[in-house]
């Protein structure tokens, strides 16, 4: 199951998913809520609105995890850096999404990325 979560979470991070209305109406679920970076939240129809209008970063993810908190409830869980195309600086997060199945579809339910030190090497 990791791999089928950890596919749908990257498919949300991808530019041509992030702008495309139908791919995020089949991803996020009706009653989706986000905590974002900025201590704001969002719900799904906040979502719907900024992200197809926004220029995507690019991201990149690393050390899953997936907790099942019920057969139909899973939280995974992940490292991401994301790189805007309008500035040099690399923002790094640990981030958190919560993933439902509705109606034999898994849909995220629940997202949080929380600011956080580089977590890359150092030379």
């Amino acid at each position: 199951m990791i791999e089928k979560i950890i596919k749908l979470e990257l498919e949300l991070l991808k530019p041509e998913v992030r702008t495309s209305l139908a791919e995020l109406e089949r991803l996020i679920a009706d009653d989706f809520l986000e905590f974002g970076a900025s201590g704001l939240s969002f719900g799904k129809k906040e979502v719907m609105a900024r992200l197809p209008e926004e220029v995507p970063p690019e991201f990149t993810a690393s050390d899953f995890k997936l907790r099942e908190l019920n057969p139909n409830v899973v939280q995974l869980v992940y490292r991401a850096t994301m790189k805007k195309t309008t500035d040099d600086g690399i923002r790094y997060s640990l981030r958190s999404s919560i993933w439902k199945l509705n109606n034999e579809v898994w849909q995220m339910e629940f997202h949080q990325g929380t600011p956080c030190e580089s977590f890359e090497p150092q030379p």
